[in-house]
């Protein structure tokens, strides 16, 4: 979609937030960028676009979420993780990501770590300065808009439950996200308990996810079967412990779940993530829009707050402030004349004579 699409759009639906954006993006990327972010925005909806960023051991991933239908709107955006990935590196990536979508407006993070009300208390594939750190606040201050960051694989849980492979499941749900290491979120009937963290349980002396990440099978080179065969000891466990009725598998090897689906031998069922690896973008916005639903792009008010000095622009022409002026001093001074104008005992009328001498 060019500028001049931009501009019919909006302005056929008198939107003058949407001419602003059309008249501001100017370079193409960014013109295409807000023709489909602005779209909720031209019809007079709440905006619904939240920017998602997904936080790994190798890479940092933003995207634009239409957070009402669960879909990316537009391109990914990723950037290297930074080495070392500390809180202040990965913090200037936000807010890199958010320039770069020209974006305003509140932020769904997540982060491979437990979080607990904002504070990472785990570092096991980011730089140990994250331990301790209040992500919500270090981001916020980086970017300048609202933050909210929560465990990456309650994020993509989060998403699958809702509009994903999990949508309407019933009893225990486990979604595990296969990537630099191993996440994990547990739901019984549609309740998160969030940080499990179940990628370091113990298999065989060593955490799961040096096992059995995605990770481990490149840096291996195993084959499809082979690595399935760690995953599948893994499944074994989780399914021994928590008996549950579904899994969910997720993570960038969910494009490829055929592969190694076959390899898999536990009683409970097995599903892709729908959503693929888009997974935890996506329920990283969800969270940010459920949380500051106040803080989210409302075009109908804001273009209620530019049009707010109209009003004086076109009130009713009324008499010129010096004619005006003119006017109440001539009237004060014709007053003055008949207030204070004093009379002598002779210029008094006379009293009429009383019939009484």
């Amino acid at each position: 979609m060019n500028l001049g699409v931009v501009d019919t759009v909006c302005k056929a639906e008198r939107n003058p937030i949407g001419q602003q954006f059309a008249e501001a993006m100017r370079g193409l990327y960014t013109v295409i960028n807000c023709a489909i972010v602005k779209t909720d925005w031209c019809s007079g909806e709440k905006g619904v676009n939240i920017l998602g960023i997904d936080i790994g051991g190798s890479g940092i991933k933003g995207a634009i979420v239409d957070t009402t239908k669960g879909e990316i709107v537009g391109e990914r955006h990723r950037i290297d993780t930074p080495d070392p990935s500390t809180p202040e590196a990965v913090a200037q990536v936000a807010a890199q990501l958010v320039q770069h979508f020209q974006y305003q407006g509140p932020i769904g993070c997540t982060f491979p770590a437990v979080v607990q009300h904002g504070v990472i208390l785990t570092a096991a594939n980011v730089d140990q300065g994250w331990i301790g750190t209040n992500g919500e606040t270090l981001f916020q201050e980086a970017t300048g808009f609202p933050v909210h960051i929560l465990n990456d694989a309650d994020a993509a849980g989060v998403a699958e439950m809702r509009l994903g492979a999990g949508r309407g499941s019933k009893g225990v749900v486990i979604m595990l996200t296969f990537g630099t290491g191993i996440g994990s979120a547990i739901f019984v009937n549609g309740h998160l308990l969030p940080n499990t963290e179940f990628g370091h349980m113990k298999i065989r002396g060593k955490d799961a996810e040096y096992r059995a990440s995605a990770r481990i099978r490149a840096e291996k080179d195993l084959s499809w079967k082979d690595w399935s065969k760690r995953v599948n000891e893994f499944l074994g466990q989780m399914e021994f412990l928590f008996s549950p009725d579904l899994f969910i598998i997720g993570g960038g090897v969910s494009k490829k779940f055929e592969r190694f689906a076959q390899h898999l031998k536990v009683r409970a069922p097995i599903q892709p993530a729908q959503l693929l690896n888009d997974a935890g973008i996506i329920g990283a916005a969800m969270a940010a829009a459920e949380l500051f639903p106040s803080s989210t792009p409302e075009p109908a008010s804001e273009a209620e707050s530019e049009a707010k000095p109209e009003p004086k622009a076109r009130a009713k022409p009324g008499p010129k402030p010096g004619a005006k002026a003119a006017a109440k001093a001539e009237a004060k001074a014709e007053a003055k004349p008949a207030r204070r104008k004093k009379t002598t005992p002779a210029e008094q009328p006379a009293a009429p004579e009383s019939p009484i001498r």
